[in-house]
């Protein structure tokens, strides 16, 4: 398997370094707790509600802060923001519309405006206004997606804590230490 993977590079002509790759070990690594977050999170769904698809933009999320831990839409900050807005007007449409396809439109409208407006792109949080436009009326549902996004923000935390584990494990020892 050659070093350089076509889906760490950035596209042509774009202001941004390759993304180190890590070694086959440090890359399964690094997927291991994205992962582990995603099992955790379907787990929770099965236990308190049948909503397994509301879930789906948070398994994306992980696995783009495990590609890209360091890229600015994989902050704490842009992960809460974009998804809680995007849980808010996908609910918002669920209440104005009903649930369907104009709901949907009307809330992915609403996420991706919002989303560049307030510089708190996600891709993954376009999912999460769909999916609460097309079925926002669980009274449950929003407090276990909001569990599951505090697990995923955890998620992002222990990215960040592996990241440096890494850099410090892999890092050449000073002569004397």
């Amino acid at each position: 398997m050659g070093q350089e993977r076509e889906s760490l590079k950035p596209v042509e002509g774009a202001n941004r370094a390759l993304r180190s790759r890590l070694s086959l070990k440090g890359e399964f690594a690094l997927a291991l707790l994205p992962t582990i977050v995603v099992l955790v999170v379907l787990a929770l769904t099965e236990a308190f509600s049948q909503q397994r698809l509301l879930f789906a933009s948070l398994a994306s999320s992980a696995f783009l802060i495990y590609l890209d831990p360091t890229h600015g839409m994989n902050t704490v900050r842009t992960l809460i923001a974009s998804h809680l807005l995007a849980a808010l007007a996908g609910i918002g449409a669920f209440w104005a519309f009903g649930h369907g396809y104009l709901a949907a439109g009307v809330a992915m409208v609403a996420i991706i405006t919002l989303m560049i407006l307030l510089d708190v792109v996600h891709p993954p949080a376009v999912s999460t206004a769909l999916t609460f436009a097309f079925r926002a009326d669980a009274d449950d549902t929003i407090v276990l997606f909001g569990i599951a996004l505090g697990i995923t923000v955890l998620l992002v935390i222990l990215q960040r804590a592996a990241l440096w584990m890494l850099a410090w494990v892999s890092a050449p020892r000073a002569a004397g230490r």
